[in-house]
């Protein structure tokens, strides 16, 4: 927080209050203004990192839980297992000039002193730690060893100008003021750096070897400590040696941040997830316990200690903790490459079907807690809203889409290791054998193909770019899917195909040997709407399966539809066809069901839809001329499908009873939660007590009302119930049309 105090102290007027009595200038202001929004959006920016809100709610609270045991704020940042870093460093810093190593570059004031290592490892914080030491030293003995001190951030896009103020105001502590050009600026840093000791400590230092104008820019960025006295110093922090080199630095002042032991890790993960917070004894050795087992996860990442641990510090109750020990926060991104656009509802279906998610209660549904899930990683800004593209079902118009932020995907990289690997455009080498997870995005087919024939313990497989098939290529993506049966631990396998010329469809028919993925949980084949796809019997023994997405596919057949009803977890079947398979009631965990007709046929009776009560979003239900008396209608039972936001009720046959329709529909009151019913060919002549407030059970969040093709002399009245109601809307043979505000 000592940044933050420096830039709020910056930005307050240099002179003492007593000489400003006739106020400060406009310029004077605007330019402390300035600093103050400057040093919020620091602390923010360091709060996000911590994972603690910079924001409250829209009531003015903090944006926490209010029956979550807190530990109130982190603990301020520490350096663990570092000491003997910390004192080499700190005694280069203090080197003679005669102990000094000989700079690389040329004969100059300064040396260099860099410290390299992955994102996350600790780099800036170890840094950080030498700067407050030295700042320290500094205020409490006037002449300190450096007369000057200064810290800069300087990330992989920086301008003279920017890095230059910052210098300023870090050996002035005041306010740069403006000056008509950089080298103006550069002349009057110079001036207050001339003949002094300095201390400049550059942080996330980025350097291309292969770019010239990377090392040109990097010169010039520390040619104002050329002015300075002997015995200055710089030190850099770096994610490469390279780096270090290119700005001077001798091989042997090149510090690399080695792992940290598990015990000096664990520490240090529990120094932020526990530390000194008041918790009771059982509940902390509870905690703790915990806690060991959460540390392992984090493969000794000190990024990982501290966001994970502060974030738990926030929550400090077992089952929450226990909750966290059960999932992989660092893999729940896939190994998806940077700014790749993710949906929430994709991702939480990824995660359910890798088994990511655990439940602790009955009642709680594993995509509800993804949500949570998804929402939690959005609030700690690791995942971050790009923009809106258009929903594959259509049903929503546009959906939200989501990039993962760089420090999220350094961090999953860090942690996972070996376990997800990517295959990017110009990809040559191998392929880990022991991967799990592989996203692959441009290749080439038939070395994809062989490439991915030994992953024995390969456990999602997402083919990102198009399979783009001619017209005689079936047969290859047959023999593929028999290659990829060789990959028996398969959980998610997504991939898109479409025919090189636009405008024509083909029909694939999957093999049989398809069966034989028995773990697979999330099927993903998306083609364009022209395709037709046919599923062989052998699709039935996927026993496990959750998600089976079509895409756009209007085309869909299954060849042994009546083993459906063996597909016990299935959960979810998108596409644009009108899905027809008997014994659908036998799928009680079924949430997506868009279209249903009820017959006489056995295996499509309305009772089908009775236990069915996971069912959200839209359901359309054709064919109720074949639902006989209002007990049958009660059956099916809508009152009890709470997640359901959209119902279309349709009588196909203009020959129904309308005494029996109104029966039919009198039974088919649906739930409170409901919030639009469309209702077609009904010709009954009486509205349903549910819907004129009558019934306990109305729906009482319905907005829109639309009757189509119905009877109806009037439309309903007495409505006033149904106080979420805005339009009510009748399309009859003349397209007349009536709305209620």
């Amino acid at each position: 927080m000592d940044l933050l105090k420096k830039n709020v102290r910056s930005a307050m007027p240099s002179s003492p209050l007593k000489d400003k009595v006739t106020g400060m200038s406009k310029v004077e202001l605007k330019k402390s203004l300035e600093k103050i929004e400057s040093a919020i959006n620091d602390a923010c920016e360091i709060l996000k990192q911590l994972n603690l809100p910079c924001v409250s709610n829209d009531k003015g609270r903090p944006a926490v839980p209010t029956n979550a045991r807190s530990a109130g704020i982190s603990p301020p940042v520490r350096v663990i297992g570092r000491d003997k870093d910390l004192h080499k460093i700190i005694a280069m810093l203090h080197e003679k000039e005669d102990q000094c190593q000989a700079d690389t570059v040329s004969d100059t004031c300064y040396s260099v002193i860099g410290i390299h290592g992955i994102a996350g490892s600790g780099k800036s914080t170890l840094a950080r730690c030498v700067y407050d030491q030295e700042k320290k030293q500094k205020q409490e003995n006037m002449d300190g060893h450096f007369e000057i001190v200064m810290w800069v951030h300087v990330s992989q896009k920086f301008e003279l100008d920017s890095i230059f103020r910052d210098m300023f105001e870090g050996a002035t502590r005041e306010v740069c003021p403006d000056f008509n050009s950089l080298h103006a600026l550069k002349e009057n840093l110079e001036e207050k750096l001339c003949g002094k000791r300095i201390l400049l400590i550059l942080d996330d230092v980025w350097y291309n070897s292969r770019n010239s104008e990377d090392h040109e820019e990097l010169q010039k960025l520390i040619s104002p400590l050329n002015v300075g006295k002997a015995g200055s110093r710089i030190l850099v922090t770096s994610r490469t040696e390279d780096a270090l080199l290119a700005l001077g630095a001798a091989q042997e002042r090149c510090i690399p941040i080695s792992d940290l032991d598990d015990e000096v890790f664990l520490e240090m993960f529990m120094y932020y997830a526990l530390g000194d917070a008041r918790v009771g004894g059982h509940d902390r050795r509870e905690l703790e316990t915990i806690g060991e087992d959460i540390a392992k996860k984090l493969k000794r990442s000190p990024l990982a200690a501290r966001t994970v641990g502060a974030r738990l510090r926030k929550n400090l109750k077992v089952e929450i903790w226990m909750r966290e020990k059960d999932r992989d926060l660092l893999k729940e991104t896939m190994g998806f490459p940077r700014r790749h656009q993710l949906t929430r509802d994709e991702l939480v279906k990824l995660w359910v079907a890798e088994g990511f998610i655990k439940t602790s209660k009955a009642e709680e549904e594993m995509e509800d807690v993804a949500r949570d899930y998804f929402d939690e990683l959005v609030s700690a800004s690791f995942l971050q809203l790009g923009g809106k593209q258009e929903n594959i079902l259509g049903h929503d118009g546009v959906v939200d889409y989501f990039t993962i932020h760089d420090l999220l995907c350094d961090l999953a990289e860090d942690v996972s290791g070996r376990d997800c690997f990517r295959i990017e455009k110009g990809f040559t080498g191998e392929v880990p054998q022991d991967v799990r997870y592989l996203f692959v995005g441009s290749y080439d087919i038939e070395m994809l193909t062989e490439k991915m024939s030994g992953l024995k313990h390969l456990r999602t497989l997402i083919i990102n770019d198009i399979i783009w098939l001619k017209s005689d290529e079936s047969e290859f993506l047959a023999s593929m899917f028999t290659m990829l049966t060789g990959l028996r631990k398969l959980r998610v396998l997504n991939m898109r195909v479409a025919r090189e010329r636009s405008g024509f469809g083909f029909s694939f028919s999957f093999p049989d040997s398809i069966g034989q993925l028995k773990h697979l949980r999330y099927f993903g084949f998306m083609v364009p709407v022209l395709h037709k796809l046919t599923l062989p019997g052998a699709f039935t023994k996927l026993y496990h399966m959750q998600v089976v997405d079509f895409g756009h596919c209007k085309f869909l057949a299954f060849s042994r539809g009546e083993d459906m009803m063996n597909l016990v977890n299935l959960r979810r079947v998108i596409s644009k066809a009108d899905l027809d398979f008997p014994n659908v009631g036998r799928l009680t965990w079924l949430q997506m069901l868009p279209f249903f007709t009820i017959s006489k046929k056995q295996g499509y009776e309305s009772h089908q839809l009775k236990y069915l009560n996971k069912l959200q979003g839209k359901l359309q239900i054709h064919g109720l001329e074949n639902v006989e008396s209002k007990e049958e209608a009660v059956e099916v039972s809508l009152a009890g499908k709470e997640k359901l936001t959209e119902l279309v009720l349709v009588w196909d046959d203009k020959n129904c009873s309308p005494e029996v329709q109104a029966e039919v529909l009198e039974g088919l009151c649906p739930s409170k939660y409901l919030e639009r019913l469309e209702i077609r060919g009904y010709r009954g002549k009486r509205i349903p007590s549910w819907m004129m407030g009558t019934h306990n059970g109305s729906p009482k969040n319905l907005q829109d009302l639309h009757f189509i093709r119905c009877s109806l002399d009037d439309l309903p009245g007495n409505t006033e119930h149904l106080a979420s109601l805005k339009n009510v809307i009748r399309y009859n043979y003349s397209q007349s049309k009536l709305a209620k505000d």
